[in-house]
């Protein structure tokens, strides 16, 4: 089935739920003043006092703080199955992929083409189950080339990795795996090599190289299968593996021995070497996502536990998030947010989608919306939106809440009086209010 040309296209909004007070970069001020305290962060930009990111971070952060499930927007319901795996293209932040347990793929445009306040999402078109080259079994990931949306990659428990033309919906190239492939990535920033990771029932990761249309080379030293992959967002060579061994590992690909560390929970120097490394997690991991500056990375375990690594070093910082319920028997697609302060963790939590303050571990809100368990989700970091995908075979929509308007009989005596300069207070009194 032909699609229409991605080349063109726009932006998206954003997600919503409750509404904590967090003192960063005046998010505490939204709360109370709204929109006086953008014509504050306005009014200090202009006068140089400011940092000009600091009003678009703040206003990022109110709106991550006021995601809720947007009832004016729906996805189009296409998925027979659960919905397993999400992405939206990075070009424009418009065009959003799924991939099912049925083994179909959709595409969706984000896009309010009706200029409408309540709109639907429609599908473009889909990869289904009539179509010729159709996954046989469940799509565990899909991903969007990250230069252009003329290209995506899907992979499934059938034992391949396709990648697509997405104008024709035709596999320009399948790359056949010997056990169940549970996880892959590209790249975002690679500008030198077109690898694609990925983990497979085998303990090594295998490497597909796009140019040559085969696996380049693999990575050994995972004692049992691998279950997520993630390529860093700050260097293109480095490479982060979770497996059922209970083990993280950070790999150079350029490398011969490749392995980098394998992350220790208990931070002991011991973890530096391959052989007698310690374990991330007291249990299967089969979650991983880098901050966006790729300067830390966050996993998750089957040991009910997240855990927050700096990428550089291998240190465990030891932010506590509490129990993070994780009964997957597969890999688990959670994401952060982007131009935040402080950032923020979605992560699927039974039916739920639990929000997490990054460096504090702090538990902001639940989102709930979903009848079954959260697989997946996705975050637009244009307009701050949330996608979260469920075996209810629905994708929500988690838009930030509008901003009440303030009430034109609202005077500055409403306002709380230590945000109004001492200089413009009348302090002139008469002899006959002192007398």
């Amino acid at each position: 089935m032909a699609v229409t040309p991605l080349a063109v296209g726009g932006g998206r909004p954003a997600p919503s739920q409750s509404r904590p007070r967090l003192a960063q970069d005046g998010a505490d001020g939204w709360e109370r003043l709204g929109g006086v305290a953008m014509l504050g962060f306005i009014s200090a930009r202009q006068a140089g006092l400011d940092d000009p990111g600091r009003l678009r971070r703040a206003e990022a952060t109110r709106r991550v703080l006021s995601l809720e499930l947007n009832k004016d927007r729906d996805v189009e319901r296409i998925h027979g199955s659960g919905v397993n795996t999400l992405d939206i293209e990075p070009v424009e932040g418009r065009y959003m992929l799924s991939g099912g347990s049925d083994g179909v793929i959709v595409l969706y445009d984000l896009e309010n083409l009706s200029r409408k306040p309540s709109y639907t999402c429609k599908a473009l078109c889909s990869v289904g189950r009539s179509h010729p080259d159709v996954h046989r079994f469940s799509v565990e990931t899909v991903q969007w080339y990250p230069h252009d949306t003329g290209m995506f990659t899907s992979s499934s428990f059938d034992k391949t990795l396709k990648i697509w033309d997405t104008n024709t919906l035709q596999p320009a190239d399948v790359f056949h795996f010997e056990g169940t492939v549970y996880s892959h990535h590209m790249s975002p920033v690679a500008t030198k090599h077109c690898l694609i990771a990925v983990g497979t029932k085998s303990p090594k990761v295998q490497l597909c190289d796009l140019k040559s249309g085969s696996c380049s080379h693999i990575l050994q030293g995972h004692r049992q299968e691998v279950l997520a992959v993630s390529w860093s967002p700050r260097h293109e060579y480095v490479l982060a593996t979770a497996s059922a061994d209970n083990r993280v590992k950070l790999w150079d690909v350029r490398r011969a021995s490749g392995c980098l560390r394998t992350l220790d929970q208990h931070n002991e120097e011991k973890s530096k070497a391959s052989s007698e490394a310690g374990t991330a997690h007291n249990g299967r991991v089969n979650g991983l996502c880098y901050t966006n500056d790729g300067l830390h990375l966050l996993t998750i375990g089957t040991d009910d536990r997240m855990r927050l690594w700096n990428s550089s070093t291998g240190e465990n910082t030891l932010v506590n998030y509490g129990k993070v319920c994780n009964e997957s028997r597969k890999g688990l697609k959670f994401t952060v947010s982007c131009g935040c302060s402080p950032e923020f963790a979605f992560v699927p939590y039974g039916s739920t989608i639990a929000v997490y303050t990054v460096f504090t571990g702090e538990l902001i809100t639940m989102l709930r919306g979903h009848y079954s368990t959260v697989d997946c989700c996705v975050f637009q970091p244009n307009f701050q939106e949330l996608y979260s995908g469920s075996k209810d075979c629905n994708i929500l929509a988690w838009i930030p809440a509008l901003r009440e308007p303030v009430p034109d009989d609202v005077s500055e005596k409403s306002l709380p009086q230590q945000h109004l300069n001492p200089a413009y207070e009348d302090a002139w009194s008469s002899s006959d209010d002192e007398g």
